[in-house]
């Protein structure tokens, strides 16, 4: 697991938009150690393509492991919800007594490190050793010298002889003390005929005889009354109030001695500080990786060939937040295949085309990738970006006065200043907020300038003239190329306003291909104009511009 570097690859709204944070949030990490090492996580970078290959073994290894023992992958999940974060407690035990509770509560964390223990040890274990928790049964009898591994914990007579001896003691007295109100409840019942309860205390009627008796008994006092009756508890006799002050400062003596064995199981248990917050860390790793790779398995995700050539190469890519979206709604997701190198590439369409589906996609498998993940995808082959960034979205900053246009230009100059070597920059419909002669001159612009540049940029728009440029790569999205227009009119026919919609959407393909030559680009928005019942003298006028 990457840690600790202060290079960023992507911002926040770049890990956001391309769904990397929504991948991130679906783990669902239940120990403290694996959440915390999951915000600290960090990516790879080129020149680090060994050490991703080497995480992603391990994040392989744990698929196997869960695929191969789901019994224990669910007891494991199961102890994993009880674990908590104790390291202040470990830590403080060397200078001061911790208390009974918090003794408890790192006996059975070390119980549970135990028991995480036998769950990943044995014969034929595949789980790497690396997130194997170290053997705590030293520590464990520290705390439970009678080694029974109940998960109870109490200051136990065999920490102590002095202890035993002064509970002993302090048992004596209250039998005493004991007999002697028993005796006295005894004289009362057959002196008075009133008899109290195994508390010592008796609640009379205002109506009874037995009050004005009561109230001659000097050992009974009354405690409390109301409009119906009278409740008396029996005092303490001399005898009984000498006990009562020896049982006091047995009481004192067992506190102070008891205070004495926690700072001593505080020390012995801060021992082992060491090996317990190492184990800590590994069972975070454990949790995490095993998390990511039952995320993969769930997903249908695949393992990514690192390369160290900088090229990003999917073959049948799905977004997985929008994958979730549509089958929440009953759709099914339509996979996407590009192949990306260091310089331009352009993805031309109309709206509804999914172009900007494909830029988060583009983004989210390397990003995954670089982060260790399994990738959703039947195929793909990573390398390595030192900088990803994705420029998207009407981005307005009101209290700037900025105008959409304004922010993208601001985003746009931010992301240029930080881009270097190796690079990966998508940026969605372009100039999109301006007029369109001097947009399409901003793209042209722009194009001609990053593929100057040593990197993968990947450009969405609808501005079909940037196809005539030469030295960059155009991806057109198939639309509504092959549908069955007959077919489509029949159904939207049929169909009232708010679903029509959703059929053109289940005719449209998303897939991308190469456009080569001077192929004419599909007009799929006068098509889904048209459908959509705009007016044939418009439709017809436009493709008159059109020409």
């Amino acid at each position: 697991m990457k840690q600790g570097s202060n290079r960023r690859l992507a911002n926040v709204k770049t890990r956001e938009e391309t769904g990397l944070t929504f991948v991130m949030s679906k783990l669902d990490l239940m120990t403290p150690f694996a959440q915390k090492l999951l915000k600290e996580t960090r990516p790879y970078f080129p020149g680090q393509e060994e050490e991703l290959r080497q995480e992603l073994n391990r994040v392989e290894c744990m698929m196997r492991f869960a695929e191969q023992e789901p019994k224990k992958v669910a007891e494991l999940q199961e102890v994993f919800m009880c674990m908590k974060d104790l390291s202040n407690s470990i830590r403080r035990g060397a200078a001061d007594a911790l208390t009974t509770v918090e003794l408890f509560e790192i006996k059975s964390m070390l119980l549970e490190m135990d028991h995480i223990r036998r769950l990943c040890t044995g014969e034929n274990s595949i789980v790497p050793p690396e997130f194997i928790p170290g053997d705590v049964t030293e520590a464990l009898d520290v705390l439970d010298p009678r080694k029974d591994r109940m998960n109870t914990f109490y200051i136990y007579d065999d920490f102590s002889e002095k202890l035993a001896q002064l509970r002993k003691n302090k048992h004596m007295l209250e039998i005493q003390i004991r007999r002697s109100q028993k005796a006295r409840k005894e004289e009362i019942r057959k002196q008075y005929g009133i008899v109290l309860t195994p508390k010592f205390d008796v609640i009379i009627s205002r109506s009874s005889e037995d009050l004005d008796k009561a109230r001659q008994i000097e050992d009974l006092e009354q405690i409390s009354e109301d409009y119906t009756s009278v409740t008396f508890q029996l005092g303490k006799s001399e005898r009984v109030q000498e006990l009562s002050r020896e049982m006091d400062e047995a009481i004192l003596q067992i506190e102070e001695e008891e205070l004495a064995v926690r700072e001593v199981l505080s020390k012995k248990i801060s021992v082992h500080a060491d090996l317990l917050l190492s184990n800590c860390g590994r069972i975070g790793t454990l949790e995490l990786t095993l998390g990511k790779a039952i995320y993969g398995s769930r997903h249908d995700c695949t393992r990514p060939e690192i390369l160290d050539e900088h090229i990003v190469d999917i073959e049948l890519g799905r977004q997985l937040q929008v994958e979730e979206i549509l089958e929440s709604k009953g759709k099914n997701y339509h996979p996407i295949s590009i192949k990306l190198e260091d310089g331009v590439t352009c993805i031309t369409g109309a709206n509804m085309g999914g172009k900007t589906i494909s830029l988060k996609l583009a983004g989210l498998i390397p990003l995954m990738a670089q982060y260790g993940f399994f990738v959703p995808c039947k195929r793909a082959r990573i390398g390595l970006s030192n900088y990803m960034q994705i420029l998207i979205g009407d981005s307005q900053s009101v209290e700037r006065g900025l105008s959409s246009f304004g922010s993208e230009m601001e985003e746009l100059k931010e992301i240029l200043d930080h881009s270097q070597d190796r690079s990966m920059i998508m940026i969605d419909e372009i100039a999109s907020g301006t007029n369109p002669v001097e947009g399409l001159a901003l793209t042209k612009s722009l194009i001609d300038y990053l593929k100057k540049k040593p990197y993968i940029t990947l450009i969405t728009t609808h501005f079909d003239a940037v196809k005539e440029e030469p030295d960059i790569v155009n991806m057109q999205v198939r639309g509504l190329a092959n549908a069955d227009f007959r077919k489509l009119d029949s159904e939207l026919r049929r169909a009232n306003r708010r679903e029509r919609i959703n059929i053109i959407s289940k005719y449209m393909d998303y897939s991308l291909y190469r456009v080569e030559g001077e192929r004419e680009v599909p007009r799929d928005a006068l098509n889904i104009a048209r459908m959509l019942g705009l007016n044939d003298e418009i439709i017809e006028g436009a493709k008159k511009y059109i020409k």
